[in-house]
């Protein structure tokens, strides 16, 4: 994450917080000084039961929202410095006309900051990977795939 020219006032560590298909993960926590670096691979793994058709998959994801926030180990709950929202489906699978990186692609998106937050918005650096995989499902004695 970078912010140029942002330095913060309060010195406490940061983390990232990532709500993705009704999951949530974080980040290990870093030092209070732009650029963060998070070094880390979060895996986010969903069963979705009865989704055939890929397209309904498409739907459900269209419809569910996948939420990163920048949070600062303020007490008492810690402090919401900036947020980026998307529905889970473009964020899984952006358009393809980015650039391909070292793990996927790579992108860049600006944050949503808080009131709270003075300077200009943080961009976040990620890329994501999907992998989408059928499952053999059992009911009673018959099989279906």
């Amino acid at each position: 994450i970078t912010c140029p020219g942002v330095q913060l006032k309060d010195k406490q560590e940061l983390y990232l917080s990532v709500f993705v298909l009704g999951q949530h993960k974080r980040t290990e926590r870093v030092p209070a000084v732009f650029p963060l670096f998070f070094q880390e691979r979060l895996v986010f793994e969903k069963e979705f039961v009865n989704i055939v058709d890929p397209g309904d998959l498409v739907k459900l994801l269209e419809f569910d929202t996948a939420v990163l926030e920048l949070i600062q180990l303020i007490p008492p709950e810690g402090k919401v410095l900036a947020t980026y929202e998307e529905n889970t489906r473009d964020f899984l699978f952006p358009d393809p006309k980015l650039t391909h990186g070292r793990r996927g692609l790579q992108r860049e998106v600006l944050m949503k900051r808080s009131p709270s937050f003075t300077g200009i918005a943080p961009k976040l650096r990620f890329s994501t990977t999907s992998l989408i995989s059928d499952s053999l499902l059992i009911s009673g004695r018959s099989h279906i795939q």
